[in-house]
């Protein structure tokens, strides 16, 4: 299926291409999302009449993720969680843990922008993550983690 891009999507596309995906990811996935319009005639006409108020818009949301990125950096989340004497986890943190504790911080972050490349943190110790604020937006934080015994 051709679809309009109207957002940045990553190993897709960028604003106002038209691109050939799979049916049922445009179908599941980029229309629901608003990330994406079929690619009729009609919705061409009317992405190109409006196309200079998207890029607009693109760029006003780019800018202001720039900035929110510029205070996250180097921030360092601290949380505590029930660890045995070898220093090793009863559990793990997750995360929806790290986002939790940074929007109690003031950052508003949801799960789905907390990258953890080696998985949940099983171990007591500092540890670095980043979060993907937006496409062209990734920030490392430090998260430390101290054990509490039981």
């Amino acid at each position: 299926m051709q679809v309009i891009l109207l957002d940045k999507v990553i190993n897709v596309g960028g604003l106002g291409e038209i691109v050939k995906v799979k049916d049922g990811y445009a179908r599941n996935f980029l229309i629901p999302q608003k990330l994406a319009r079929r690619a009729t005639e009609a919705n061409k006409a009317e992405f190109e009449a409006k196309r200079a108020e998207l890029e607009k818009a693109a760029a006003a949301k780019l800018a202001d993720m720039q900035k929110q990125g510029e205070k996250l950096a180097g921030t360092t989340v601290k949380l505590s969680q029930k660890a045995g004497v070898d220093g090793r986890l009863f559990g793990s943190v997750t995360n929806s843990d790290i986002a939790e504790e940074l929007t109690k911080q003031g950052y508003p972050v949801v799960k789905s922008q907390v990258r953890m490349p080696n998985g949940p943190i099983k171990t007591v110790g500092e540890s670095s993550v980043s979060v993907q604020l937006h496409t062209d937006v990734v920030v490392d934080i430090n998260v430390s983690v101290l054990g509490e015994t039981a």
